[in-house]
């Protein structure tokens, strides 16, 4: 079955065009959308992911429909291809997984993006590893000093509760807990 995803930004636009030309393509069922392309949490796009099966094709008017980032537009045709479904984009033939070429150059771009995350991976693990080096502390700071902790450590072996020295602290005794095992 054919599937129709369609979507306008605003109330003020209008998605007749797009309804036009996923009927004209043979669309049984379409979604309509009056959301930004830019979230994730559009209702209508989680119910098409969730009701394509195997063999369906989801069709959409413009890529820009789907997707206002390459990197989202790779995230939601992965999820369509891995229901066993197929994607077109009526306005760029290229987007096509229905065709062998289309097939290729889809898989080609999941590529360069699968590469690109790669390479954040390395930069970011990279940067991280110079920065303790260079003695960077990473996480919240610590809710108390040194010197406070090492007075809470004497006051916990002169027989004090764990609860009274952090209250002392004006912190709860778990955190008291958590910086004790560090």
């Amino acid at each position: 079955m054919k599937i129709g995803y369609a979507r306008v930004s605003t109330e003020e636009q209008n998605i007749d065009m797009q309804l036009t030309a996923l009927k004209k393509a043979g669309c049984k069922l379409i979604f309509k959308e009056k959301l930004s392309g830019t979230k994730w949490e559009r209702p209508e796009l989680q119910k098409m992911l969730s009701s394509i099966d195997a063999g369906d094709i989801v069709v959409v008017w413009r890529l820009d429909r789907l997707a206002r980032s390459t990197k989202m537009l790779l995230e939601i045709t992965e999820k369509i291809l891995e229901s066993k479904a197929k994607f077109k984009s009526l306005s760029e033939p290229w987007a096509d997984t229905t065709s062998p070429s289309g097939k290729m150059i889809m898989t080609f771009f999941a590529g360069m993006a699968e590469f690109e995350r790669d390479l954040i991976r390395i930069r970011t693990s990279t940067g991280r590893s110079e920065a303790l080096k260079r003695g960077v502390k990473f996480g919240r700071p610590s809710k108390i000093t040194p010197e406070q902790k090492k007075l809470a450590l004497r006051l916990l072996k002169e027989g004090k509760s764990i609860r009274d020295v952090a209250k002392l602290f004006d912190i709860h005794f778990t955190t008291l807990y958590r910086i004790l095992r560090s």
